[in-house]
Order: structure tokens, then C-alpha cells, then sequence
């Protein structure tokens, strides 16, 4: 009897999110812009091997760039079977020039610049990047109370329909 091969499970949205954007920041404007990938990084990042989680956008040379995001890169090594290494090297973002230049504008005004979802769907990797202002620690609270509060409401609703 033969076996077939099982197949590698695709990241079934298509989005990796940076949950924790929302969180640490209020986020403002969005943006969607292009990111320069090699070959097993695209493969990283179909697969869903990719976190954004304390990633950010940096703007060097006129130019912006991504930092910190991990991508999980398949090593094809000889009895290693399924190993990865984690590579969180800058990666080159692509947008227009009038975009740069009011992202620089929202930079100097004190603003941060986090990626908030990247984007597979297509034949393009696309990441979805905001501009945000960080939140306080009360912030924070309030934010987490909020959302207990709306949960227990909507529990109640659920509960005598």
C-alpha cells in the first residue's frame, strides 16, 4: 500500500494580523503597500509562518522598511525533517512617494508607524500598515474592561433570546 504524502495545511484566511497593534496602539490611518520577499520567505508567509507581533516600520533613505517581523524559513537540511529557522531581518516596503512622505509627516508629529496585516490572497504579498499613536496603561485597562463589559452583555442578550 501506498501512502500519499499529507499535504501542508495553508494558512486558511490568507491574513496574519498583529493582534496586539490594536491593543498597544490607537491606530489611525491605513495603508496598504508591497514588501520585497525572497522565494522562502513567500513560502513562510502562504503558509502562515509569519509573526508581526512587536514588528514596526522604520523610514531610512526615503524609503520604508520593515523591522522585527519573524518569518519562519524551512531549512532543507538532510535528516532534519520540518526544521525552521526564524530570520527578522529589514524588509524593503514599496508605496508611492506622496505616501512616504505623509507617513514622514505623521513620524515627525510624534506618531508610529505598526503593521497591522499582511495579505496573501493574491498573486502579491501586500502588508496593510497604520499609523498610531501608543496607548498609557489606563489605556490599556480601559480597553480590557470594555470589552469584559460588551461580552457580558452580549451573554445576557443571548441568553433570553
Amino acid at each position: 500500500m501506498f501512502m500519499s504524502k499529507k499535504r501542508k495545511a495553508t494558512h486558511s484566511s490568507g491574513v496574519i494580523l498583529n493582534r496586539r497593534a490594536r491593543y498597544d496602539y490607537e491606530l489611525a490611518d491605513e495603508l496598504e503597500v508591497g514588501i520585497v520577499l525572497s522565494g522562502q520567505e513567500t513560502r513562510a508567509a502562504r503558509d502562515g509562518h509569519v509573526q508581526l507581533r512587536g514588528a514596526f516600520v522604520t523610514i531610512r533613505d526615503n524609503q520604508l522598511w520593515l523591522n522585527n517581523a519573524s518569518f519562519s524559513i524551512a531549512l532543507h537540511e538532510r535528516g532534519q525533517a520540518g526544521a525552521r529557522s526564524i530570520d527578522t531581518s529589514p524588509r524593503k516596503l514599496l508605496a508611492h512617494r506622496r505616501e512616504i512622505n505623509a507617513l514622514m509627516a505623521h513620524k515627525t508629529s510624534g506618531k508610529t508607524i505598526v503593521p497591522v496585516r499582511l495579505k496573501n490572497a493574491s498573486k502579491y504579498m501586500k502588508l496593510i500598515i497604520a499609523t498610531g499613536k501608543g496607548k498609557k496603561n489606563y489605556d490599556k485597562r480601559e480597553t480590557l474592561k470594555r470589552r469584559d463589559q460588551e461580552r457580558d452583555a452580549h451573554k445576557e442578550l443571548a441568553r433570553y433570546k
